[in-house]
């Protein structure tokens, strides 16, 4: 145990902290229960897969400013084909947007990799592809999601010999969150290619002269940041119901929550666990903040604040790193 805490100790202290903000959500609404933990747990899914997504580049060594615009788009294309259509047809949406993540996330390393672009420039111009291609496909928020779709991340999960109290503090969501991520990261982290993602971002040049692939692992890191955006896509039109064509504020609050979850800007360290948590930290504190009745725009500009604190702290760090 002690030394699962001092290679985890990051992160064992983000779960402290977690704790501490639910104890402090529940003195400041005695009332706060499993059902508002439910939709916690909801409204965390897609910023979660956005910090998948942004995780997984930043370890090897960039960074993507297209994942809110990849959201955006995989999300209103799910919608508007599942748009009057049966629920089965669902069943053939859902890899078909997975699919289409995977590709244009593809799409976004192979431009970096030939034309030698820096990443941030590449990324950033792809999102205002993806954004206009978003509001080609819906120009107005619209479209429908299967009903068996919403109904995989609305509810709690029965678990068999469990009183009711304790199903409760299961959400639906938070279970889709947990298998999808660990499908992915699991069998990458373990895998050669996952260490090859950690090695590119460590040092390219020692990773080459290792043997690495470093172009075609470059492509595929990307190209997995783009599966885990689509599947934020499509946990934005399970929650809503409908398709969203403008990009929500999850670009700087993934980036802020890699940080605060302990992964490296420079890449080559860090892992998915500690940035999840930090997702659950940063929102449990606008719900706390919420929950005083602080006005929204000041809430706006405490969110955004932490979160800029957090990026510029991270980005020290990682000066500081490079110097010594």
């Amino acid at each position: 145990m002690s030394h699962f805490l001092r290679r985890q100790g990051w992160v064992t202290g983000l779960f402290a902290l977690l704790v501490i903000l639910f104890i402090a959500t529940k003195i400041i609404q005695p009332g706060y229960g499993s059902g508002d933990f439910g939709s916690l747990a909801r409204a965390v899914l897609p910023y979660a897969f956005a910090v998948a997504a942004q995780t997984v580049v930043v370890i090897a060594g960039g960074i993507d400013l297209s994942v809110a615009a990849m959201m955006a788009l995989t999300s209103v294309t799910a919608a508007s084909m599942m748009a009057g259509a049966s629920e089965e047809y669902a069943l053939f949406v859902v890899p078909f947007v997975l699919a289409m993540g995977f590709v244009l996330g593809a799409v976004n390393g192979m431009l970096i990799v030939v034309t030698r672009v820096p990443d941030i420039v590449v990324t950033l111009a792809m999102l205002f592809v993806l954004q206009g291609a978003a509001l080609l496909v819906l120009g107005a928020p619209g479209g429908a999601a299967a009903e068996w779709l919403k109904a995989l991340i609305s509810g709690t999960v029965p678990i068999p010999g469990l009183p009711d109290a304790v199903d409760a503090w299961l959400p639906k969501a938070l279970l889709v969150l947990i298998v999808c991520l660990c499908i992915v990261w699991i069998p990458l982290r373990r895998s050669r290619l996952g260490l090859s993602i950690y090695a590119i971002g460590s040092s390219e040049l020692a990773a080459f002269r290792s043997g690495v692939p470093v172009a075609r692992t470059r492509v595929i890191a990307y190209a997995l940041s783009g599966l885990f955006a689509a599947m934020g896509g499509l946990a934005l039109t399970m929650s809503t119901g409908i398709g969203a064509p403008i990009p929500g504020p999850y670009l700087l609050a993934s980036v802020a929550a890699v940080v605060l979850g302990g992964v490296a800007l420079g890449g080559g360290k860090g892992g998915l666990l500690g940035p999840i948590v930090a997702v659950f930290v940063l929102r449990l504190v606008r719900t706390d903040l919420t929950l005083l009745a602080i006005d929204p725009n000041v809430t706006a500009i405490i969110e955004g604040l932490i979160m800029v604190a957090v990026v510029m702290f991270g980005a020290f760090i990682t000066m500081r790193g490079r110097q010594s």
